[in-house]
């Protein structure tokens, strides 16, 4: 998907499958979840959002601390998202996770403050609304190849997400475990998607779509569509009572609840542009997943 956007000027492209936000030379993308069918997530606390730390204008200093994509916490240190999300920063960029409910309220108060850059950061941190990470992702990803992985890993760091707010880190599949389950037993199963992206396109003023909200966790009902490796494709058609994921929410979780068990069977990584009918993710359960994230957790 894209880069959440509530804050910034858009530019959206389509390269390689992925709807690119060119942002002043960064280029991570992501998407969000729609009003429709879609309400807050405050069960979700292992859904979180990260911001990139760096310097925009090039002048040495970390000027810009920007809110991107959505993931979720997978173990107490270690936070999955997109690689797309953390790979196209520029160099000497920082990365924290926040998993506050609404995000909003908080860049709020440090506008209010006069807060920017590398002070607003170290507001979010000293306030207990944000922790500071490294990101990793995976080595075979390149905007020609779909391997869209990545983490933000906590565990040299002194102070990691479990240190600052309550969670149970998400249930990661089994090797091959969609598969085994099956495309009509998937089609039978309650399918969620969550993030603190934007909303669905709105053409009420009559110009360019504009995409209004974001920084606020919410879930909505998806449908399951086809499994062509390594996706999964989830319907957002809102007449089937299901929601959408749309720009800011790339890298969050989408849950397949088997035998009354939340599972993360997969990330947003893209969609259709007016975040209405499809969300494409990518699979958790294939062995090109595992292989990267075994690096970092335990896995099932």
């Amino acid at each position: 998907m894209i880069l959440s956007l509530a804050r910034h000027r858009r530019s959206v492209i389509t390269a390689v499958g992925v709807f690119v936000c060119l942002l002043a030379g960064v280029m991570p993308t992501a998407q969000a979840i729609s009003t429709y069918n879609s309400r807050p997530a405050t069960e979700r606390t292992n859904v979180g959002e990260m911001f990139g730390l760096y310097d925009q204008d090039h002048d040495g200093v970390l000027d810009r601390f920007s809110p991107a994509c959505s993931g979720t916490m997978i173990s107490d240190n270690v936070y999955l998202t997109a690689a797309h999300c953390l790979a196209l920063w520029r160099a000497g960029t920082r990365f924290y996770v926040s998993l506050d409910q609404d995000v909003r309220s908080e860049l709020d108060q440090a506008a209010a403050l006069g807060l920017t850059g590398q002070a607003e950061a170290d507001w979010f941190v000293a306030n207990g609304h944000a922790v500071e990470g490294d990101r990793y992702w995976d080595p075979d990803y390149t905007r020609a190849n779909p391997v869209d992985l990545g983490v933000i890993d906590f565990s040299t760091r002194s102070t990691n997400p479990a240190d600052v707010w309550t969670f149970t880190p998400a249930t990661l599949p089994a090797a091959d475990e969609l598969s085994m389950l099956g495309s009509r037993a998937l089609d039978a199963d309650s399918w969620t998607t969550v993030g603190y992206g934007t909303q669905q396109a709105d053409h009420s003023d009559g110009g360019k779509p504009t995409f209004p909200g974001g920084e606020v966790r919410l879930e909505a009902p998806m449908g399951f569509n086809s499994m062509p490796l390594p996706w999964v494709r989830l319907s957002a058609i809102e007449s089937r009572d299901f929601g959408s994921a749309c720009y800011g929410d790339s890298g969050g979780p989408n849950f397949v609840t088997v035998n009354g068990q939340d599972i993360l069977a997969s990330i947003t990584v893209t969609g259709d542009a007016e975040c209405k009918a499809t969300n494409v993710t990518y699979r958790m359960d294939i062995a090109s997943t595992r292989s990267f994230l075994s690096g970092f957790v335990a896995l099932p």
